[in-house]
């Protein structure tokens, strides 16, 4: 029988979903988004998961859409319009979906991402990438400007930097990558693996219910002006102290110990 097209693994409260098509450098083909799009909607129903990790397997992250699929889509009546339109509102479905998870979602990030894999990182809520990766929306050195990587994109990294990254389509470096924002941290990529585990169990420990709360908010907040967006957070912020794991939160902090976490954190 073939191996899955994504594989998840569940330990310690982190799901650590793999892309596993490294023959087609885990392009985002049809079945993959089918495939991420059902696990990512079960993982937003699991209260045992507290983190997300998403790894590309073989040599690298995600190339992007693939190729072969889309060039197959033409052969329709229309030229392949109502294909595209569908594929491309399919992956902004999943795209969508990262930032309304509950759990915060961590790229492991080796070898390339480009356009709709560089899109994939730049949506992921946070990033980890070994020295050496490349990053690129080079869609326009084959006539196919990286429209939709380009709206995450532009909310990850500086305006002028993106658009470079999307005209030229010149790739950038781990190290750039995390300069300008699209990655939080680049290590030796024999350590990716054990930095992503870290990061991923670091945010895991946190009280469940505050960061399910503080994500939703994070993303809201982002669209609003200086003044709604104070006045929403001042109420989320309410509601977070409402909270009984908050109020334990705070009592063992001005005690100095271990906060109590065992009981049902929603309560």
């Amino acid at each position: 029988m073939a191996e899955p097209l994504l594989i998840r693994e569940d330990a310690a409260s982190v799901a650590r979903l793999t892309l596993n098509n490294p023959g087609a450098l885990n392009a985002l083909s049809d079945a993959m988004l089918a495939a991420l799009k059902a696990e990512l909607l079960a993982l937003a129903n699991d209260d045992s998961i507290r983190a997300i990790v998403i790894v590309g397997a073989g040599k690298v992250f995600c190339a992007g859409h693939d190729l072969k699929e889309m060039t197959a889509g033409r052969a329709a009546e229309d030229g392949g319009r109502a294909y595209f339109a569908d594929l491309f509102a399919r992956c902004a479905e999943v795209m969508t979906l990262i930032p309304r998870l509950p759990q915060p979602v961590i790229a492991e990030v080796h070898g390339i991402a480009t356009a709709a894999g560089c899109q994939l990182v730049a949506t992921c809520d946070l990033a980890v990438a070994a020295e050496g990766t490349r990053f690129g929306v080079n869609g326009v050195n084959i006539g196919l400007f990286c429209s939709t990587p380009m709206v995450a994109l532009s909310r990850n990294i500086p305006r002028k930097v993106a658009f470079e990254m999307l005209t030229t389509g010149e790739f950038i470096n781990a190290e750039c990558a995390r300069e300008v924002g699209l990655v939080n941290r680049v290590v030796p990529h024999e350590n990716l693996r054990a930095a992503t585990d870290e990061l991923a169990q670091t945010v895991a420990s946190k009280l469940g219910a505050a960061v399910r709360i503080g994500k939703s908010a994070f993303y809201d907040q982002a669209m609003m002006g200086l003044e709604d967006a104070y006045d929403f957070a001042g109420g989320v912020m309410a509601e977070n102290m409402m909270l009984r794991d908050t109020a334990e939160g705070i009592q063992a902090f001005i005690e100095k110990r271990k906060p109590d976490w065992s009981q049902n954190e929603d309560a």
